[in-house]
């Protein structure tokens, strides 16, 4: 198994992109998944890496990265050292970087293009990533597949129009990171920049009008997306598939720092049940 770890493109503001490739090179063209981490997350959170790994066991090519803005460094890709840039960070950056990943990656000229199939492209994404991924496959014809954890169903309910003029007075909101103990800023650019692009990044508008599959999967006891998200996007789209795991929280059993032990009942059915629907020939 090839795995090419931090390497690196330019995104927003000249920062860099780190990203992971994992794959078999064996000189047939397999499909791709790119997943998209979470808010307060990165690349290597948890048990990323061998997600990764079981994907390509299942015959695919597993891409994974950093969003530039997500509080990590390069130097430290695991940590939250650059709390400028998570406060300067947006939707729309993240939007236009999925983009700019599946750009670097799809593109003839990478060195591992003949293993790639570039017509079997898949997105996955996690939590935030998953409002993210709705939105990029919304908007961008080289996606087929499309798979949500956790996911986000509507940025309105996050940035909410009525707290504009205290975010705007007071220039930033902190948000605590129960991990970390450290209380992270999204400065008023994030309210602005959404409100400004709203029709772009309007996940209700993405989701009545995708024509892709789509698989959501869902936990009951999810402590940071409700049910009720997943089930909303079910009813603005019949076409969804809805997977509701009972009992299941935000990370599906999964801490940081991983341990394979954590790796069991809830967080295998999300592999499994995300591999099996981007096999599958609907």
């Amino acid at each position: 198994m090839i795995k090419m770890t931090n390497k690196q493109i330019k995104g927003a503001n000249e920062k860099p992109i780190l990203y992971d490739v994992f794959l078999e090179e064996d000189g047939a063209a397999k499909p791709i998944v790119f997943f998209s981490h979470g808010f307060k997350g990165f690349k290597d959170w948890g048990h990323f890496n061998y997600v990764a790994e079981q994907f390509v066991k299942a015959g695919f090519v597993f891409v994974k990265f950093n969003f530039s803005h997500n509080g990590t460094t390069v130097k430290n890709p695991n940590e939250f050292n650059d709390i400028e840039a998570f406060g300067n960070n947006n939707l729309l950056m993240e939007l236009d970087e999925l983009g700019l990943v599946m750009d670097h990656l799809l593109s003839s000229n990478f060195e591992y293009a003949k293993e790639i199939d570039v017509s079997q492209v898949g997105l996955i994404g996690h939590s935030r990533g998953g409002g993210i991924s709705i939105l990029r496959a919304g908007e961008d014809e080289r996606v087929g597949k499309l798979v949500c954890w956790a996911s986000v169903s509507d940025f309105d309910y996050r940035v909410p129009k009525e707290a504009g003029d205290k975010w705007k007075k007071e220039g930033v909101v902190l948000v605590p990171n129960a991990r970390t103990n450290i209380d992270m800023p999204i400065y008023y650019q994030f309210y602005k920049s959404y409100w400004d692009n709203r029709d772009r990044l309007h996940i209700p508008n993405a989701i009545k009008q995708i024509k892709k599959p789509v698989l959501l999967i869902q936990g009951t006891e999810d402590e940071a997306v409700s049910l009720l998200e997943a089930n909303n996007m079910k009813a603005w789209n019949d076409e969804i598939e809805l997977s509701v795991l009972e009992g299941a929280g935000h990370t599906f059993g999964i801490r940081h720092p991983f341990e394979i032990e954590d790796y069991d009942d809830y967080a295998k059915r999300v592999v499994n049940k995300s591999i099996s629907f981007l096999n599958s020939t609907k």
